[in-house]
């Protein structure tokens, strides 16, 4: 798991969890949205396809390990 920066744009609709599961058979994924009321699953085609451009814009802005290890420890050492 890597971490996204607070000063990446264009993350600000993300307010809640998000787990995307997938495997080897698409057509079985389900996205997962979590949220102090309830959690909701989803696996309609639709609704994969914009998760998956979601999470994959996510991936895309995030750290690499080192420089996601590196930036939490400056914040750990902030608090």
């Amino acid at each position: 798991m890597c971490a996204v920066p607070f000063d990446v744009d264009g993350f600000t609709q993300i307010g809640t969890l998000m787990l995307l599961a997938g495997g080897p058979v698409p057509q079985l994924d389900t996205v997962m949205l979590d949220s102090l009321h309830a959690g909701t699953f989803m696996d309609a085609e639709a609704q994969l396809r914009l998760y998956r451009r979601v999470m994959h814009s996510v991936q895309s802005a995030a750290l690499g390990l080192v420089e996601s290890r590196d930036f939490i420890h400056r914040l750990a050492q902030h608090v």
